[in-house]
C-alpha cells in the first residue's frame, strides 16, 4: 500500500489562532519534524477571502518528501482541517495531539485513509500484482 492520509475536522478552535498566518506558518514548518518526516520546501500559507463574508479563512500546505501536509482555517467559525498524506506510517495520535495543542479545538473527528492498497513499492511486485490479477480475471472469464 502507498500510506495514510489522516483527515482531521476540527471544531470550537478560537478564531485568533485560526486567523493567525504566522502561528499557522510556524505550525506546518515545524511539523514534518515531529512526524520524522523530510520537509522539501517551506510552507506556503495565505488568506483567502470568499464572497460570503465570514468564509474567509487561512491555509497553508508544506510539501514533505513523504507527501503533503496541509491546514484550512475558517477563522469566523471555529472550524480547521487537516490533511496529512504520507507514503510511510506515522503516528496518528501523535499528529493530533501536535495540531490539538496549536490550535485548540474543543472537538474533532477524524479518517484515515489507507491510500494505494495496490501501490507497488517495486516491480518484481507490481509483476506478481499484475500476473494474479490476470489469472483472477481469466478464471472468472470461465
Amino acid at each position: 500500500m502507498f500510506g495514510p492520509h489522516l483527515i482531521l475536522e476540527a471544531y470550537g478552535c478560537p478564531k485568533e489562532l485560526l486567523a493567525d498566518m504566522t502561528l499557522m506558518s510556524q505550525a506546518l514548518d515545524a511539523y514534518p519534524a515531529k512526524l520524522d518526516m523530510t520537509k522539501i520546501m517551506p510552507p506556503y500559507v495565505f488568506t483567502y477571502h470568499g464572497a460570503v463574508e465570514d468564509d474567509w479563512g487561512v491555509s497553508g500546505v508544506v510539501l514533505i518528501a513523504e507527501s503533503h501536509i496541509s491546514i484550512h482555517s475558517f477563522p469566523e467559525k471555529g472550524f480547521a482541517t487537516l490533511d496529512i498524506f504520507s507514503c510511510r506510517d506515522f503516528n496518528v495520535d501523535d499528529a493530533i495531539e501536535y495540531f490539538a495543542q496549536i490550535f485548540k479545538p474543543e472537538s474533532y473527528e477524524k479518517q484515515v485513509l489507507m491510500r494505494g492498497r495496490e501501490f507497488p513499492r517495486s516491480l518484481p511486485k507490481a509483476a506478481t500484482i499484475v500476473q494474479a490479477e490476470r489469472e483472477r480475471l481469466s478464471v472468472n472469464a470461465v
